[in-house]
């Protein structure tokens, strides 16, 4: 394994690399299809190099893990709004997630719906590209994005473009305080409508998923402590017609929503586990298509993890609904035969290819993962 210390370590490691790499940061958002390289790995890129509470920034290294992060944000009672998602639970990895492998993924939690995704934060980053290249893009306060926008771009990339060695994000005061409404026993045709009743109402929700597992559809309230009161009330007037909502808050808020957001339902899952984004309207049709093991939906009904036998490939059976399904746990000899991502369009694959060729031209970084 390869674990520079330093930018201009990796850089050199690029520049003298003569086979595939496979890019690490905490090793513990192991999907995609198989890479066979030599790892080399940001985790001694680490640490925070830039906080000023007063301009909602923080910078940090790319191998920094989330957790010092949070931890340091939570000293001045702000957070990462996009509440990125830990995958340890459904893939069975150990390590620590790192705020690069973050953004490599463009991880969002159950905020999403409210505030972005975590893209949306993203206001710089520094990287070195598959020739050995640092490249800067973007700054490290919110006045100061300029020239091409590389930092959208590097979000979601999957260390295809280049392996990022510096983040800079904008960040959120954390709310005063936070309720839950927990309607039971709805089908999922009943848990979409309440959700989108929710989310459709004036009471600003900042999350709305349903478990199942538990019989729960749940829906969250945050803010200031009287406008949390308010607008709980006036939304479980809103949803009376649905069902009878039990309001929780606490430690047992919080709980719920940390299992919400790493899909622990699905933890320990046997079969294959895959992540679909479609309209929430769509999503009753996808769980009567595919027929899952077992699933949890999050974002209304717009994002469903759900379980499937091993070797179902759910985008064969969901053809005509509008969407993204990705494949993020099954045996390597699954993930070798289905795609993990979504198939792009021949245009848009064009352009895709031809921006790794620019980024990565000997094709030395991930090469596969993504196709």
């Amino acid at each position: 394994m390869i674990e520079p210390k330093t930018e201009a370590e990796l850089a050199e490691a690029l520049k003298s690399a003569n086979g595939p790499l496979r890019i690490s940061g905490g090793g513990t958002r192991d999907y995609g299809r198989p890479v066979q390289g030599e790892v080399i790995s940001t985790s001694k890129l680490s640490g925070i190099t830039l906080y000023e509470p007063g301009a909602l920034t923080i910078v940090a290294q790319a191998g920094t893990p989330v957790s010092e992060i949070e931890a340091e944000l939570a000293k001045n009672n702000q957070r990462l709004a996009f509440e990125p998602m830990d995958h340890r639970a459904i893939l069975g990895q150990e390590g620590s997630p790192t705020i690069g492998g973050v953004i490599a993924a463009n991880v969002s939690g159950p905020r999403r719906i409210s505030v972005g995704a975590a893209r949306d934060f993203l206001l710089g980053v520094r990287f070195v590209d598959g020739e050995g290249k640092i490249i800067k893009n973007g700054g490290r306060v919110m006045k100061n994005v300029t020239g091409y926008d590389l930092v959208k771009l590097m979000a979601g990339s999957f260390g295809t473009l280049g392996i990022l060695t510096e983040v800079s994000l904008k960040v959120m005061p954390a709310d005063e305080t936070a309720a839950t409404l927990i309607l039971n026993g709805l089908d999922v045709e009943q848990a979409v409508a309440a959700m989108s009743s929710a989310l459709g109402s004036p009471y600003d929700v900042t999350g709305a998923a349903h478990i199942p597992a538990s019989g729960h559809t749940v829906v969250r309230i945050e803010g200031f402590e009287k406008s949390v009161a308010y607008r709980t009330e006036k939304l479980t007037q809103h949803l009376s017609a649905i069902g009878t909502a039990e309001i929780i808050s606490g430690d047992a808020h919080d709980l719920l929503w940390q299992d919400v957001r790493d899909a622990k339902a699905l933890s320990g899952a046997e079969g294959d586990i895959w992540r679909v984004s479609v309209k929430p309207s769509d999503g009753p049709a996808v769980i009567q298509a595919v027929n899952p093991t077992s699933y949890l939906m999050d974002w209304g009904g717009g994002l469903i993890w759900m379980e499937t036998p091993s070797g179902t490939d759910v985008r064969a059976l969901i053809p005509d609904i509008a969407g993204h399904s990705t494949l993020i746990k099954a045996s390597p000899a699954i993930r070798s035969e289905i795609a993990t991502f979504q198939p792009e369009p021949k245009p848009l694959a064009l352009i895709s290819n031809e921006l790794r060729s620019k980024f990565d031209p000997r094709g030395i970084l991930n090469p596969g993962l993504m196709s």
